[in-house]
C-alpha cells in the first residue's frame, strides 16, 4: 500500500487528510512568545489579532520526529512524502533528515517546489492515482511533469508588516506605502526563494501585469488557476473574474491563506498561481 503525507502548506487539516485517506503535519507560528500549530491551536483571525496588536510573527516546519512516527507507523508500506517548496520552508529538510535516520528504501520525498492550492493539487493527484492502483514510480513522474508547470506570483500589502518582519527595509517599506506602489514578487524557477517580478502604481495594475505573464507564455484553460489570500476576499473574487474572462476558464480555485503563509506575506497579501492539469 502507498501511504502519502504532505504539510499543511496546502491549506488542508489533520481532519481533511483524514478524509482524504492521507496524513497531514502541521507546521507551527510562534506570536508573542507562543508557539502553536496552525488550523489546530490557533486560526487566521486569532492570528491576525495578534499581528494588529503589534507582534511580529515566525514560523517553523513540523519537527523530524513527527515524521519519524509516521514513518514508524507505516513500517510495512511505501510512503510518499510531498512536501512544500524547499527554501522557502524547512520542511523537506526535516523529512529527508528523518527519512536518513529511519534508513528505509521505500520511502519517496518529493519537493513539490510550490505551496498553497498547487501543493494540493499534487497531492489530490496523487491520491487519485493512488486510488486507481497506479505503482509508486508512475505517481511521481506525473508529480514531476506538474511541477515543472507551476509558477506563484505574490502581492504583498501591508508593508508596515513587511519592515517589522525584516522582509523589506525599512526605506523600501515607507517609499512603497508613501507612493501607493504594489511590488509583484514571483518564485525563482528552482522555487527556493522570493524574488521581485515588477512593481506596478497599484494592486489592479499588478494583477494585470502577472495576467498578462501567463497570457503572453501562452498559460491556457489547460492550466489549474489558484488565488489564495489573507482576508481580502473581494479582491480575491475581482481577480478570480478577470482570470475566467482573460482565459476561458470556469474555476478559478480560491482559498485563504493559513498562518504560516500570512507570516510570509502579511495580512492583506494574495496569491495568484496556475499549475498545469
Amino acid at each position: 500500500m502507498i501511504r502519502i503525507i504532505t504539510d499543511s502548506a496546502t491549506l488542508w487539516d489533520v481532519e481533511m487528510g483524514k478524509k482524504k485517506g492521507i496524513d497531514v503535519l502541521m507546521l507551527s507560528v510562534t506570536i508573542n512568545n507562543k508557539t502553536y500549530k496552525e488550523y489546530e491551536e490557533i486560526d487566521s483571525v486569532t492570528f491576525n489579532d495578534l499581528i494588529q496588536q503589534g507582534h511580529v510573527p515566525t514560523s517553523s516546519q513540523p519537527a523530524t520526529g513527527y515524521y519519524l512516527d509516521l514513518f514508524e507507523k507505516y513500517a510495512d508500506d511505501e510512503i510518499l512524502v510531498i512536501t512544500m517548496a524547499d527554501g522557502l520552508s524547512g520542511t523537506y529538510q526535516s523529512c529527508m533528515g528523518a527519512k536518513e535516520i529511519s534508513g528505509r528504501d521505500n520511502i519517496t520525498v518529493i519537493n513539490s517546489k510550490t505551496l498553497s492550492i498547487p501543493q494540493r493539487l499534487l497531492v489530490e493527484k496523487a491520491i487519485e492515482m493512488r486510488d486507481q492502483n497506479h505503482s509508486l514510480e508512475e505517481i511521481v513522474v506525473a508529480m514531476e511533469k506538474m511541477i515543472a508547470t507551476t509558477e506563484s506570483f505574490l502581492l504583498p500589502q501591508d508593508f508596515e508588516f513587511l519592515k517589522r518582519g525584516g522582509r523589506l527595509t525599512s526605506l523600501a517599506a515607507t517609499i512603497s506605502g508613501f507612493l501607493k506602489v504594489q511590488p509583484i514578487l514571483t518564485q525563482t524557477q528552482e522555487g527556493n526563494r522570493l524574488e521581485k517580478f515588477a512593481i506596478s502604481r497599484n494592486f489592479n495594475m499588478g494583477v494585470n501585469k502577472v495576467l498578462n505573464h501567463f497570457k503572453e507564455n501562452g498559460i491556457d484553460s489547460n492550466y489549474h488557476f489558484c488565488i489564495s489570500h489573507a482576508f481580502v476576499p473581494e479582491q480575491a473574487e475581482m481577480v478570480a473574474t478577470r482570470i475566467k474572462e482573460m482565459f476561458n476558464v470556469v474555476k478559478v480555485e480560491i482559498d485563504n491563506l493559513s498562518c504560516a503563509f500570512i507570516t510570509q506575506g502579511g495580512p492583506k497579501c494574495l496569491a495568484i498561481q496556475i499549475i498545469g492539469k
